[in-house]
């Protein structure tokens, strides 16, 4: 059975490094499927969630990363992440909160600069809360 490394990274801390049977993830055009010996690719990711089918146990791996870079060679994938947060350390009351702070800060914001601020946050917030109910099953 043929696998790929998967690292997925932030500027905090290693999230997840291991073998893995598939990877999906949110590219900037679209949905990204990721098999071993994918053809070389380096491109932006959205904010969602990070699945890996992990080589060892068949179980898949849930991580959301608020954006970043992207890098598959045919037996490694690299995921440069803003922000990655594990699927089990995900907080929904904290997501909603922060999802309400950013809208304030939006309806709130005096320049341009601030309005975009807000903007990307709450993007990046809808896009975290999408992700805890998708994990959830709700």
């Amino acid at each position: 059975m043929s696998t790929i490394h998967v690292d997925v990274v932030s500027a905090e801390e290693s999230i997840f490094s291991g073998n893995a049977k598939f990877v999906a993830l949110p590219g900037e055009a679209g949905e990204l499927g990721i098999y071993p010996k994918h053809t070389p690719l380096i491109t932006r990711i959205k904010p969602g969630a990070v699945r890996i089918l992990r080589a060892d146990n068949d179980e898949e791996e849930f991580v959301f990363v608020a954006g970043g870079i992207l890098e598959i060679q045919p037996d490694v994938v690299t995921v440069l992440a803003d922000t990655a947060i594990r699927g089990h350390d995900l907080d929904e009351a904290k997501a909603n909160e922060a999802l309400k702070a950013a809208e304030e800060a939006r309806a709130n914001a005096k320049s341009d600069i601030d309005f975009a601020k807000a903007t990307s946050e709450l993007a990046i917030m809808a896009a975290q809360i999408a992700a805890i109910r998708k994990l959830r099953g709700k």
